[in-house]
């Protein structure tokens, strides 16, 4: 059995577990578990991967529900999903529209899964996702960003007194778009697991990162999306350099550990 099955979870705070690059599980105060992009492979090269072992053995942590974000290999990982089903065949799965089929495609069965959209919420049990956008179907042509290949959502996870901003894969400028901003600003999250990277094109820049936190109105802010890949690791206390004393304060969570959060 996994620590974090275990782990208590005072009345009102969520537990929180990072395995490495965007998945985590959260646990509420009831005690059910959801997992987000979980991304666990077995086969790992070195020239490929920072860690030989995967940081989760599906079979030893109980997961009653999986939210995707989009479907890219490290955030709709099939083997890890499949696994994930054949421990606990009870597991709910939801995600975008692409994901969905791709869990469909390779026989997760229909009753267990539900697809989410943009400005919907899925009700996962004791947790309520909200849907927003990460990357807007359009792209963004007046910051020369293309559309994207497949939908990329985020999410706003209520988790029983708190509320859990999830970026996914955000657009570089995501900082400077008041209408991706204010649908998240107005579900009122107090903590945001942030996808970032200091020199990459694709997400915001480390101090893209921390405006975003600010203008959302985030109390603390994780850093997202390394710790997995050699070629796509960054120094998070780098990240954390370019918050301030005011605003969202920086939360850097341990690879492969867990916190319990109470806001």
């Amino acid at each position: 059995m996994h620590p974090f099955e275990v782990l208590p979870i005072p009345k009102g705070a969520v537990g929180i577990h990072w395995f490495g690059q965007s998945s985590y599980a959260l646990k509420d105060d009831t005690g059910a578990i959801l997992l987000i992009d979980p991304y666990f492979p077995r086969q790992r090269p070195s020239d490929r991967f920072i860690h030989a072992e995967p940081p989760l053995d599906e079979a030893t942590l109980r997961t009653d529900y999986v939210l995707l974000t989009h479907d890219h290999g490290d955030h709709t990982c099939i083997e890890s999903l499949l696994r994930t089903l054949e421990a606990y065949p009870n597991t709910r799965f939801a995600g975008p529209v692409e994901s969905v089929k791709r869990m469909a495609d390779n026989g997760i069965p229909s009753e267990r899964l539900s697809t989410v959209a943009a400005g919907e919420m899925v009700a996962l049990g004791s947790f309520h996702a909200h849907a927003v956008w990460a990357k807007p179907p359009q792209g963004a042509p007046e910051d020369g960003i293309q559309p994207p290949d497949v939908t990329h959502l985020g999410y706003v996870i209520e988790a029983g007194d708190q509320r859990i901003y999830v970026s996914g894969d955000p657009i570089n400028s995501f900082a400077e778009h008041e209408e991706l901003l204010s649908p998240i600003a107005e579900l009122r999250p107090n903590i945001g697991f942030l996808t970032t990277h200091p020199s990459e094109g694709e997400f915001p820049f480390f101090a893209g990162s921390a405006k975003m936190a600010a203008r959302i109105g985030l109390t603390h802010a994780v850093p997202a999306h390394y710790q997995c890949f050699v070629k796509r690791n960054y120094n998070p206390q780098e990240w954390a350099s370019h918050f301030g004393a005011d605003g969202p304060q920086p939360l850097i969570i341990p690879y492969n550990e867990a916190i319990i959060y109470a806001g």
